[in-house]
């Protein structure tokens, strides 16, 4: 690690512990030239996940993206900010979890279709309506009985 004071490469660790938030190690060091100490974050590189689109696009994986049509989805239903933040955090976690750098649309779409009809059904109609876009009132009605064929069924 280069001193930011005098350049010299060569430095010693003084103290290490983890930040506040555990998610870096923050390392105390002191320069070997110039005996000045300066303070270093040890974290995990973040990789981001790509989305492959429909077209063949790719992009990166875009939260704010996954807020936006949450809260279309969800407007005006009982659904909390903080409910729709933990949605995102375990979708999030949940590709990350797949081990994959790229992950299809498709992929994404099920997902986020599976956990909002488990958050909110009415959402959950919503989001699909324009995700598989729906393109008459039969559509909707043959989701419609897939979701009361899944209540029904106890799934």
């Amino acid at each position: 690690m280069k001193c930011p004071f005098c350049g010299e490469i060569d430095n010693k660790v003084i103290d290490s512990r983890l930040s506040k938030d555990a998610t870096a190690i923050r390392r105390r060091r002191e320069c070997l030239g110039c005996a000045r100490r300066f303070t270093t974050y040890e974290q995990i590189e973040d990789m981001p996940i790509m989305i492959i689109k429909k077209d063949g696009r790719r992009e990166t994986f875009s939260r704010e993206k996954v807020r936006s049509g949450m809260q279309r989805a969800c407007e005006k239903r009982s659904v909390s900010v903080n409910a729709i933040e933990d949605f995102i955090d375990e979708l999030e976690r949940d590709l990350r979890d797949t081990g994959e750098k790229e992950i299809p649309s498709t992929m994404l779409g099920e997902k986020i279709m599976e956990k909002l009809q488990a958050l909110d059904e009415v959402a959950y109609v919503r989001f699909a309506s324009v995700y598989r876009e729906f393109k008459d009132v039969s559509d909707f009605v043959s989701e419609l009985k897939l979701l009361l064929g899944n209540q029904n069924t106890g799934r």
